[in-house]
């Protein structure tokens, strides 16, 4: 960074322009992993959502209360920080800016978002499996819970829930990359969960692991084809929400920080 650029005048926009290096620092090697790195990191990050998950039920079913349970479920998003694994709509913000910024291809983004879908979901399935067997007073709940989401509708209103839960999530990971502190990294993992999960946004991974865990039951009043069909409208809105929600306004703020480290790939 040049002290002497103008984007570097004021204490707020030099921080926006150190936040956005950070961003690009992280993104470049996340996007450049091997196979067998993003894998791993990948199916830990369906295993760490899954926590949350199994607690999220767990005080669902002891209060019946959706604010507690959402709270509950902050478990999950602060096992995906501090275990730096990785989850699907965590690839937003992040990857599409090193992509911007020409430290990656738009190929290389392609293959991160399809392996940490596929491998947070299969994780995920693994993990709600043994928290089925092992708690099955969970089993009522479990399969009530995934039905509200699966058989929710494909409607604006629902659209729109994958619209803000995409955009809440993204705009986690841009509170993790404005903070060097991790109590408020921390807090921002918190206060995300609580409203995701509290107020019954859709996301594509969380819930499905709750669809998974009423699966796995076998008392679902849905199967999996009616699982996938809600997932690809999970997943359409979760995109949808997180670059236009998040990443697209950050980027455009980040523009010329973004556009300096591309000069520098480029030569």
């Amino acid at each position: 960074m040049d002290p002497e650029d103008p984007i570097m005048q004021g204490p707020g926009e030099r921080r926006v322009a150190e936040a956005a290096e950070r961003i690009v620092a992280e993104g470049r090697p996340r996007l450049h992993r091997t196979w067998t790195s993003l894998v791993a990191t990948s199916l830990l990050g369906g295993i760490d959502v899954g926590i949350g998950v199994m607690v999220l039920l767990f005080v669902r079913h002891e209060t019946g209360s959706e604010l507690l349970a959402g709270l509950a479920f902050s478990m999950g998003l602060i096992a995906l920080l501090l275990g730096h694994s990785e989850l699907f709509t965590e690839g937003f913000l992040v990857p599409v800016a090193t992509v911007v910024a020409g430290a990656a291809t738009w190929l290389d983004l392609l293959r991160m978002w399809g392996t940490v879908l596929v491998m947070n979901l299969l994780g995920g399935w693994v993990f709600m499996w043994l928290v089925m067997r092992a708690f099955p007073e969970l089993h009522g709940t479990a399969a009530a819970s995934g039905a509200t989401y699966v058989d929710g509708g494909y409607t604006l209103g629902t659209f729109c829930l994958a619209v803000l839960g995409g955009g809440v999530i993204t705009l986690m990971t841009r509170m993790h990359h404005g903070s060097e502190s991790m109590t408020g990294k921390i807090t921002a993992s918190v206060v995300t969960a609580f409203t995701l999960a509290g107020l019954g946004l859709w996301h594509s991974v969380l819930d499905s692991l709750i669809a998974f865990a009423g699966l796995h039951t076998g008392n679902a009043p849905y199967g999996y084809p009616d699982w996938l069909t809600w997932l690809a409208w999970a997943v359409l809105g979760n995109i949808v929400g997180g670059l236009l929600l998040t990443t697209a306004l950050r980027l455009i703020r980040s523009a010329p920080v973004l556009s300096d480290d591309d000069g520098r790939a480029a030569s």
